[in-house]
């Protein structure tokens, strides 16, 4: 993890939309196209460490804190967090195939119908109590299983098949 205070100084730090569907960011010395913001650790530690990315996916900074950016940034970021983070409660799972590592999913959540993939279940299926599981997939949504004892029998049977 780059040292942040060694990267930049984040009152130089400047997160805006150019154009208005585009993440841009800009320090003293540098700018930066496209960025991507994502939690480092959205369930252990919320709304703490935030890492902006490039348009590769590599690490430009992490922030310990995103209230530590100017007042503009912050909304900025947070904005752009709501736009491409999606969290849907999956209320039945019409199926689940695993091929070479992958999982590829199709469920009913409250959002609709999702196909979706995760990768490595071992550390993209995260536990949180007995009945309840987060699914974390490729582009980093969220589908979200609050209690396991409401899934029909079905959805039951295929979950406990692959996880």
């Amino acid at each position: 993890m780059p040292d942040t205070d060694k990267l930049h100084n984040l009152s130089d730090v400047r997160l805006f939309y150019q154009p208005a569907d585009r993440l841009r960011m800009t320090t003293e010395d540098r700018s930066w196209h496209t960025v991507k913001p994502v939690w480092v650790a959205p369930l252990s530690h919320p709304g703490r460490y935030l890492a902006l990315l490039d348009a590769k996916g590599d690490e430009i900074m992490t922030i310990p804190d995103a209230s530590i950016l100017d007042k503009e940034s912050f909304e900025t970021v947070m904005e752009e967090l709501r736009r491409r983070d999606m969290t849907a409660e999956v209320r039945e799972i019409i199926s689940a195939k695993v091929e070479y590592g992958s999982t590829y999913w199709r469920v009913i959540t409250d959002k609709g119908t999702r196909d979706f993939v995760t990768q490595n279940l071992q550390e993209n299926a995260m536990w949180l109590d007995e009945n309840h599981l987060m699914l974390v997939d490729v582009d980093g949504n969220r589908f979200e299983l609050s209690d396991i004892g409401h899934l029909d029998n079905r959805s039951k049977m295929i979950l406990y098949s692959v996880v």
